[in-house]
């Protein structure tokens, strides 16, 4: 039987009524707004003022600190402003405005087709291109992947894992990566195997997605015939069971260990990286190609069209749902990313970033709540949450704001993957204020930490 975490976990309907829909080039709009806070860490700082112009793929803004990451100008045009702007959840961020003019890009960016296989065995320069390249983890949480490259003192990583599960529903970007870039992601995933120092990688991918794994079981022996660099990649198919994508749940998965309560995967010798992360490194390294694009699926039954389309960083959403025939009129709500742990849209003038996957429409009775009755203490909601935690304690002191209390439960150990309110059968947004009661006690334990180490350097 396939593999898969020990700990909770739900079986949503998988929804991937756009997998047949092979990648396909939006057209290039006429402005991009391309936001310099689109990564974890701290925002990126501009490098050009209004009225240069800028080619595809120039640099546009630098790191603002250790955990931050090079921004690039996905058109060709000139800079016309840089001034916040509105993000999809309608908060200002700062943004800058380029007028597209042609389609130029740098001269060092190999445009062609042809697989590089062969790389340097200099790591210090790889993670450098990786770095230059403006390369994040493209799984949902946008960490800068040349830090991620580098485990701290006293942490060895005895395996790689490249997440191709895609548990959320209706999401199949990745999906399709694999089987149109699957030569690229083998690549790519050697270059990050070289850089960790393992013998070991693991491309996991869900069972319901049997031609895939086909594919990558057919590609990686031709692959190790080119060279021993792809030794030690396999394939491994996982259970369908969400969230098998979560970055704990598929390191349990796939090497059985537990990241402990605050802890990160290097702490059980993993590091997890994203299908089309792994794209984009072997784009970065082999090809001098930054993130400039990136593959977005546009779905839901409302919608009269499937897609998945590759997407310059910046493009207007509005820009997107025109090119595909206009908002439906069933359509009530719009969620950057799945229905599970993807958000609510509340500006379609808002512009993609690099971490956008998915634009979902939902319509009204997808999207209606049912009456919410008194929790009956039936556990569901415990038996289902994938970090062990007890949604059903952790509400009540949400809702108390008792953040000494959620802290002493673990309430900061919360993936916010929706198991809970997905399994509820009283329709408790347990979610909703597990959420909240996250943020404010992850700001206490960020205040705490930031005033001892004020006391230690005094």
């Amino acid at each position: 039987m396939n593999r898969t975490f020990s700990i909770g976990g739900v079986h949503p309907h998988d929804s991937k009524i756009s997998r047949e829909c092979a990648i396909e080039p939006l057209p290039i709009p006429e402005t991009v707004w391309i936001s310099v806070a689109q990564h974890i860490g701290a925002p990126a700082k501009p490098i050009v003022a209004v009225g240069d112009t800028v080619k595809v793929g120039q640099p546009i803004a630098e790191p603002g600190g250790f955990v931050s990451a090079y921004i690039h100008s996905s058109v060709s045009g000139t800079v016309k402003s840089i001034a916040p702007r509105k993000d999809l959840a309608g908060n200002a961020q700062l943004c800058i405005e380029i007028q597209v003019e042609g389609d130029e890009w740098l001269e060092s960016i190999d445009r062609s087709d042809i697989l590089k296989t062969d790389f340097t065995d200099d790591n210090k320069a790889i993670v450098e291109k990786i770095r230059q390249g403006g390369v994040v983890g493209l799984g949902g949480a946008t960490f800068p992947t040349h830090v991620k490259l580098t485990p701290p003192p006293g942490k060895v990583c005895e395996r790689l894992i490249i997440n191709g599960c895609e548990c959320e529903p209706y999401l199949t970007s990745d999906y399709r990566t694999l089987l149109e870039k699957g030569r690229e992601v083998v690549v790519g995933t050697a270059i990050l195997k070289q850089v960790l120092g393992v013998d070991t990688a693991t491309i996991a991918v869900e069972e319901n997605k049997p031609e895939a794994i086909a594919y990558l079981n057919k590609l990686l022996p031709e692959m190790r015939k080119i060279s021993t660099k792809y030794a030690g990649i396999s394939v491994m198919s996982l259970r369908k069971r969400y969230p098998q994508g979560g970055e704990k749940q598929l390191i349990d998965a796939v090497m059985h260990r537990q990241v402990k309560s605050g802890g990160l995967p290097i702490d059980v010798g993993a590091v997890v990286q994203n299908v089309a992360t792994a794209l984009a490194v072997y784009d970065a390294v082999q090809k001098n190609k930054p993130i400039i694009d990136n593959s977005v699926t546009v779905t839901g039954e409302c919608f009269p069209r499937q897609a998945n389309l590759l997407v310059r960083v910046g493009t207007p959403l509005q820009y997107i749902i025109d090119y595909l025939g206009g908002f439906p009129a069933e359509a009530v709500k719009v969620i950057s990313g799945g229905p599970m742990m993807g958000k609510a849209i509340s500006n379609l003038d808002a512009a993609t970033v690099k971490g956008t996957s998915a634009l979902l429409f939902l319509t009204e009775k997808q999207t209606r709540r049912a009456p919410e009755s008194n929790c009956i203490r039936c556990g569901r909601c415990a038996e289902a949450c994938p970090m062990g935690l007890e949604p059903f304690l952790l509400n009540p002191l949400a809702r108390a704001g008792m953040t000494d209390e959620l802290e002493k439960n673990a309430v900061q150990d919360c993936i916010e993957c929706g198991c809970c309110l997905y399994s509820c059968p009283a329709n408790i947004p347990l979610l909703d204020s597990i959420r909240q009661a996250k943020a404010q006690v992850m700001g206490i334990l960020r205040a705490r930490a930031a005033a001892a180490k004020a006391a230690a350097g005094k």
